[in-house]
């Protein structure tokens, strides 16, 4: 069997390495130079490890992604890093119940409600009848009014935007339930893996063709792609037997002009928010408390979270130098969307100076990356709109992280997507 696969992000890769393995033939076309969709990474040529262009780790819990890694033998790294929050202008360590107790900013009656509120999202495994409530009122009524305001309204409003008071209490149920103290990181970083991943798949027969963007797809008995290469016309033509497009949904929409109507409507109900990452190469720490992830809980900061990767990973990998991300999700209509890697740094610049005056004579170099689509936006009953992976184009498939549900999108769950498309077709 015959099969393309449009998209070589963790979704793509692992269907292509699953189909391989059953001996179909397999084709990956990716638009990209480099394989790991959002995880896709760089590398200065003074590192031994390439980085993420958006911050990525795995929690020790993420069975998918750690078996194929095992089955690939590609060595992962386990360390358990230091989570904090950015609070009236102070960081103070917010990652286990007795930080949490410790934490002066709310009064002790809201820090025990607040942690029997996260015991109860941690350890309840039933997630299915809380799809039918917003997080919001919850997060209202559990968590006290100090506990509130103090941490998850100004982090709903900076992760979410207008969206925060409508997303359902079972996609904040899965952020509690699913987290590990421990984090998990493949060795070399994600593009590595990703690599490694690449040329197993190329042993087991797939053919991967970078740079190349599919423009048209056309479903049928054997449904057909239309492609350029290195953005240079003619465009090429191949039949597969199967087609799986591993691509956000409104892209596929771009792609498959014949789709009918009603389907369209359904993929264009589906919101989601684009994601910028302004990455900075210092001399030396930034967050001297050794704070990997530091969640700004304050609803004035322009910079949702602030990630010193190399405080997880060992900065040698990296030529001694400390490596930082100022993330945001936004709507791609967002101001800071558009801006320059200097303007946005001149935006953040009151708020990283709070807490590191001098970073700026510390900065080597800096870069911006920007994804279009990063995160889904879960409404109430989303159980409802989730796509299928059949189409009504015959023998076309779609298989993209609007399917996650109700985890949060991350390569754990694209490599079970890409998994179970592949003993869909194989069936």
């Amino acid at each position: 069997m015959k099969i393309a696969i449009i998209g070589a992000g963790f979704t793509g890769l692992a269907a292509a390495y699953y189909l391989s393995k059953k001996g179909c033939e397999v084709e990956v076309f990716e638009r990209d130079s480099n394989p790991g969709g959002l995880a896709v990474g760089l590398k200065e040529k003074s590192w031994q490890w390439t980085l993420e262009k958006h911050y990525h780790h795995w929690f020790t819990n993420d069975k998918s992604v750690l078996s194929l890694a095992s089955e690939i033998n590609h060595k992962v790294l386990i360390r358990r890093p230091k989570t904090s929050s950015y609070v009236d202008n102070n960081i103070y360590q917010l990652d286990s119940p007795g930080s949490l107790l410790n934490f002066p900013k709310i009064n002790i009656f809201d820090r025990i409600r607040m942690g029997a509120s996260l015991a109860f999202l941690r350890y309840n495994p039933v997630w299915k009848p809380l799809e039918k409530f917003r997080a919001v009122p919850y997060l209202k009524a559990t968590m006290g009014q100090g506990g509130y305001k103090k941490i998850w309204e100004p982090l709903m409003k900076n992760k979410l935007g207008k969206y925060s008071h409508e997303v359902s209490l079972a996609w904040f149920w899965a952020r509690v339930y699913k987290r590990t103290s421990y984090l998990a990181y493949p060795e070399g970083g994600f593009l590595k893996f990703a690599e490694h991943l690449q040329r197993v798949t190329e042993k087991q027969g797939g053919k991967f063709y970078y740079n190349t963007e599919v423009k048209e797809i056309t479903g049928g008995e054997h449904p057909e792609i239309s492609f350029e290469k290195n953005n240079k016309s003619p465009k090429m033509n191949n039949k597969f037997d199967k087609v799986i497009v591993t691509l956000p949904s409104f892209l596929f929409l771009k792609l498959a002009s014949d789709l009918p109507n009603d389907y369209k409507k359904t993929l264009t109900g589906l919101r989601g928010l684009g994601a910028i990452n302004l990455i900075l190469r210092l001399k030396s720490q930034f967050l001297r408390d050794g704070t990997y992830w530091l969640n700004m809980c304050d609803a004035n900061s322009p910079i949702l979270a602030i990630v010193e990767h190399t405080n997880f990973m060992d900065k040698k990998h990296y030529n001694n130098e400390h490596l930082l991300y100022l993330g945001n999700y936004l709507e791609p209509s967002d101001p800071r969307f558009k801006m320059s890697e200097k303007e946005l740094l001149e935006l953040y610049d009151p708020w990283l100076k709070k807490i590191k005056p001098d970073y700026r004579s510390q900065i080597i170099d800096y870069e911006l990356s920007r994804a279009p689509f990063a995160q889904p936006i879960i409404p109430v009953n989303y159980s409802k709109l989730i796509p299928s992976f059949t189409t009504p184009l015959k023998n076309v498939f779609l298989a993209n992280i609007e399917q996650v549900y109700p985890w949060d999108r991350g390569t754990n769950y694209a490599v079970e997507i890409g998994k179970k498309i592949t003993d869909m077709i194989s069936k």
